[in-house]
């Protein structure tokens, strides 16, 4: 997209184009670049271009002349070529490489396959390993094929039977990230490492209380006496995305190894992962003020590139035939960098008079993601058959080191430059938790258990959120902006769990007691937000056995979702000049009783789930009618009343044909009555369908085609207003006796995953469209190696279950 700043002509003259390439240091295209023309016999003639999606530049119509080629990007050295004497014949310039900067600031085997869906009494299992098309997925793409989940792109939240506040779990352990950070991470995490993915809609007391829609608990890959075995696996692949670029390819590679000898079982996976990623949003927006109505048309692409390291290594020492001594440490970091692009088109009608203008606005990023998170633990078996207790005291910290900038032109009807913004922010974030917890399990008979257990943590996060802008070459600070906020929070937690099994009865009582203890202090605004509460979480699960075939389930839980550690941090964020971000520190938990009903007849199950929530953080946009400025904050919202039903029905078609198929339903109604100054209430019925057939040409080679659909939804204020839906493809061959797995993989074949969606009440009226490369194709090899049937390494919860998955932002 060309934007014509100043030129002044000759008709006399003979005029051509000038045109070239810009490329970053690895020869790939650097895309949206700003690139100037200079006259050099007349400096103030000036034409400027940006590069497009595959780093071209074009001047058009130039005449003949001394000129001079000055490009600049974010992130990178400025580029100043030689003097260029051109004829007014089409010329095209020697491609210009550009360097990089150094920052300134400091920085931030087994013939028969399970299926891909398994539904059992208490939750639903992924079984990724075996499954075709999750071949180089990351976890993320994952989830979006799971039956009841949905990613919201715009949120970067995940839902589960169309409720958010998930609760992410990795071997037991939750991990602490949330919203952005949380789908960062899982987008960096293949499918070369997982086994199953769990999905627990409604658990017992015995977990934390945190995650009002459930937990998400990511098993990863464990190895089956004595000897060592292992996998290695690597996948390759490439994306496509509607008006993006052509190169979105990504790569990975992933180890496993583990070792048993007599006492000691140790083991280890280290990967690495890199991939590109596109997104482009659409956002129209109509502002009526006072005598003049404004209608924003604004264009954002965002051109992300990452790679990430992960290692995880441990030990079991089994102590004696009752005591099990384990240490583990995990280890990740990512770096990010991205680049966007955005135009913003503003047309303003007042009095029977229309204004044009417009904002063309580069902008980068540049993160980096460290965390190490350690566990020791201990089990010892009791002298009573099945009575144990176990302890667990963990250790995580997390940082991340965040720099963006923002270069903005701002330009009158004719495209004439009059005036610009050069601003930047500077993020360093830092989060120490620590925490302990015991759980004892005491049989008193075959039919009669009891559980109990208790927990504290401890979380400390610091977040310096630096914003400054550029004003006559120095850099400043930006009024109302900057800010240092620190929170420190304190969860004492025990529970009980009391379950008794009948002929055809099965009964378990639970309750969880929390008391929570925060202190959020914004120390630039010299804010201070401190919380002493108690809060009760009973739980109730009763099964009934009809026959044979049939069975009953009904269950109900109290939930809990505190906000995490960004949402409650008051910075304001600069996203573009009609767009900013801010925390809320005044923001509440949110507060959710689950109700289900459930029958199962042989492996078909139906399921009815009432959920009401009070106080639900939600993301709120809020137009300031005198500067036409829409600002997003998360605040708590009146009352959710969500229902929803679930079929699952697997079919047998044939000896080799297979099939799993998810159908739900759900309404939903939200209320709040003084949602930005005014009563609001919506509701919407929705439906989901997802269904995964897999079958076997031959005993090693197989196909599986899914395919999910999801209609149109609402979520607070924001409604979706189009279907999404995707068909996938998978081939499998396997050699060497299984142990060579050749996948080949095709997502999204129709490119039909994209969302539209709209927020209208109030002064807000905006209707959005987001495009991200959801079409991908991957080929992988696993090999797998050594003694096939060393004892897994064992599974455990560790201390961190209900606090890892607020560090979001």
């Amino acid at each position: 997209m060309t934007c014509l700043l100043a030129w002044g002509t000759s008709f006399a003259q003979k005029k051509g184009n000038i045109s070239g390439k810009i490329l970053a240091e690895n020869n790939e295209a650097l895309p949206y670049s700003l690139v100037k023309l200079i006259n050099l016999t007349d400096t103030s003639n000036i034409k400027e271009v940006s590069a497009n999606l595959d780093g071209v530049y074009r001047f058009q119509n130039v005449a003949e002349g001394q000129y001079q080629i000055r490009v600049k990007m974010v992130g990178y050295q400025n580029y100043a070529s030689a003097k260029i004497t051109f004829n007014g014949s089409d010329l095209q310039v020697p491609s210009v490489k550009m360097q990089t900067i150094s920052k300134q600031l400091s920085e931030v085997s087994v013939v028969g396959q399970k299926p891909f869906v398994e539904r059992k009494a208490d939750k639903t299992v992924l079984n990724v390993e075996s499954n075709v098309t999750a071949a180089g997925n990351s976890v993320l793409e994952l989830l979006e094929k799971a039956p009841g989940v949905t990613i919201d792109r715009q949120t970067e939240q995940i839902k589960l039977n169309n409720k958010a506040g998930i609760t992410i779990m990795v071997d037991g352990k939750t991990n602490f990230l949330s919203g952005a950070d949380i789908t960062t991470l899982l987008s960096n995490m293949t499918s070369d490492q997982v086994a199953t993915i769990e999905l627990i809609t409604n658990p017992s007391s015995k977990y934390d209380a945190a995650g009002n829609a459930g937990i998400i608990n990511i098993k990863l890959k464990r190895n089956k006496n004595f000897g060592t075995n292992g996998s290695i696996a690597a996948n390759t692949g490439r994306g496509t995305v509607k008006n993006g670029p052509t190169d979105l390819y990504r790569h990975s590679a992933n180890l496993n190894l583990n070792h048993r000898i007599e006492d000691w079982n140790i083991f280890g996976n280290a990967t690495y992962n890199t991939r590109t990623n596109f997104n482009q949003t659409l956002l129209n927006r109509n502002a009526i003020t006072t005598g003049m109505q404004t209608t924003f048309a604004q264009d954002f692409n965002r051109r992300q590139k990452g790679s990430g390291y992960s290692g995880k290594i441990g030990a079991d020492y089994y102590a004696s035939k009752k005591t099990v001594i384990g240490v583990m440490v995990d280890v990740v970091t990512n770096d990010n960098n991205l680049v966007g692009f955005s135009t913003a088109n503003i047309n303003e009608y007042q009095q029977n008079t229309q204004t044009l203008s417009y904002i063309r606005q580069n902008s980068g990023n540049q993160a980096k993601f460290n965390s190490i998170t350690s566990n020791f633990n201990i089990k010892h078996d009791l002298a009573k058959a099945d009575a144990n207790i176990t302890f667990d005291v963990d250790y995580a910290g997390y940082g991340m080191d965040r720099n963006d900038s923002f270069d903005a032109l701002y330009l009158d009807a004719s495209q004439v430059q009059t005036n610009s913004s050069n601003l930047r922010n500077i993020v360093d974030a830092k989060i120490d938790v620590l925490a302990a917890k015991t759980d004892f399990t005491w049989p008193f008979s075959k039919t009669l258990k009891f559980e109990s257990g208790l927990k504290s943590s401890i979380v400390t996060t610091n977040n310096d959120f630096i914003s400054e802008q550029l004003t006559n070459g120095q850099w400043s600070d930006v009024l109302g902006r900057s800010n240092l906020f620190v929170y420190k929070e304190n969860i004492n937690a025990a529970y009980a769990n009391l379950s008794q099994n009948w002929k055809k009865w099965q009964v378990q009582l639970g309750l969880r007691a929390e008391h929570t203890h925060s202190k959020g202090e914004s120390v630039t605004a010299n804010k201070v937000v401190d919380r002493d509460y108690i809060s009760l979480f009973p739980s109730v699960f009763i099964k009934q056995e009809l026959n044979k075939n049939h069975s009953l389930n009904y269950s109900y839980s109290r939930r809990v979702d505190r906000p995490n550690y960004q949402q409650l941090n008051p910075f304001v964020q600069y996203l573009d000049p009609y767009t900013i971000d801010s925390g809320n520190p005044y923001l509440n938990a949110q507060f959710t009783d689950n109700f289900e009903v459930g029958y199962s007849f042989k492996e078909i199950s139906l399921s009815l789930n009432y959920a009401n929530v009070k106080g639900m953080i939600t993301q709120v946009s809020r137009q300031n009618d005198a500067t036409r400025q829409i600002e997003v904050q998360r605040q708590n919202f009146g009352q959710a009343d969500l229902y929803n039903a679930n079929l699952y029905v697997p079919i047998k078609v044939t000896k080799a044909w297979s099939m799993q198929n998810n159908f739900s339903t759900a309404y939903q109604d939200y209320r709040d009555a003084t949602l930005v100054g005014a009563a609001y209430q919506r509701s919407k019925v929705s439906f989901n369908f997802n269904t995964s057939q897999s079958i076997a040409f031959t005993k090693t080679f197989r196909a599986e085609v899914s395919f999910w659909y999801d209609s149109p939804g609402i979520r607070g204020v924001e409604e979706t207003t189009i279907a999404q839906y995707a068909l996938n493809l998978g081939l499998q061959k396997t050699l060497m006796q299984n142990k060579l797995k050749l996948r080949l993989s095709v997502d999204d074949i129709l490119a039909t995953n994209y969302w539209e969606g709209q927020m209208k009440y109030q002064n807000v009226d905006m209707y959005i469209t987001n495009y991200y490369n959801s079409r991908r194709a991957s080929f992988s090899v696993n090999y797998s190696f050594g003694n096939q049937q060393v004892k897994s390494v064992r599974n455990r919860k560790t201390a961190l279950d209900d606090i890892r998955g607020r560090t979001g932002g």
